[in-house]
């Protein structure tokens, strides 16, 4: 469509599109056409499909917003989700400040990787859109991003991460049938005892969250889909 911009300008006000479509190379007479659209809705209201009015929110919960506005420019629907019960979305808040941006031998990154595979797997629609994103913003790749939420198997990862995810699935899957075998993978490819416990405790952290958002029908905001494209 770029290739043909200037042939075909497209003019778009008040639900109307207006199509000026020159005919022949020299002629300067145009043919208008006017089409009628649709403003797109709103992907994200209401955030869930549950009445849950919000409770007062805690002096930690105000200041916490407030820094997600101003470092992100919104506020994640999963806090707002979470703000009926302060108690529910301060310990939420604080374990996921933990696993995914606290100390750890995993990257940032490898960690969204996680996020996304077992969310995959789970076809968890909120946090594969949030987390999908935040790959992308991370890896400042695209494609790693769309791998990440198709298929993992299909990304050209290197052996640590390759191994990091399958045993995410698997804890994910089958929970039951992880052995010592699977531990001694994961060391072969590098990764520490330490390392294997945080895998372990990211792919239950989104286990839980991809069921808590699928049980309430969670929507992910909309500014999460075009981010890092």
């Amino acid at each position: 469509m770029r290739a043909m911009h200037k042939r075909n300008k497209s003019h778009k006000a008040a639900g109307k599109a207006t199509l000026h479509v020159i005919k022949g190379s020299k002629a300067p007479a145009t043919k208008t056409i006017s089409i009628k659209t649709t403003p797109s809705a709103a992907d994200d209201a209401p955030i869930i499909a549950l009445n849950l009015p919000p409770a007062k929110p805690s002096p930690a919960m105000v200041a916490y917003f407030k820094k997600c506005q101003d470092k992100l420019g919104f506020v994640p629907n999963v806090l707002v989700a979470y703000s009926f019960d302060m108690t529910k979305l301060e310990t939420f808040v604080a374990m996921y400040n933990d696993l995914m941006l606290g100390e750890s031998g995993l990257s940032k990154l490898e960690r969204e990787m996680i996020a996304v595979a077992v969310s995959s797997q789970n076809r968890c629609y909120y946090c594969l859109t949030a987390h999908g994103a935040a790959v992308r913003q991370y890896s400042h790749d695209p494609l790693l991003g769309e791998h990440m939420v198709m298929n993992y198997r299909a990304a050209r990862l290197n052996k640590r991460q390759r191994a990091m995810l399958d045993f995410a699935i698997k804890l994910t899957a089958q929970p039951c049938s992880v052995e010592e075998t699977d531990r001694e993978r994961l060391r072969r490819a590098g990764l520490s005892d330490r390392d294997i416990w945080d895998i372990s405790a990211v792919a239950g952290f989104f286990n839980m969250s991809n069921r808590v958002a699928s049980a309430t029908d969670m929507r992910p905001n909309t500014v999460y889909h075009g981010q890092a494209r």
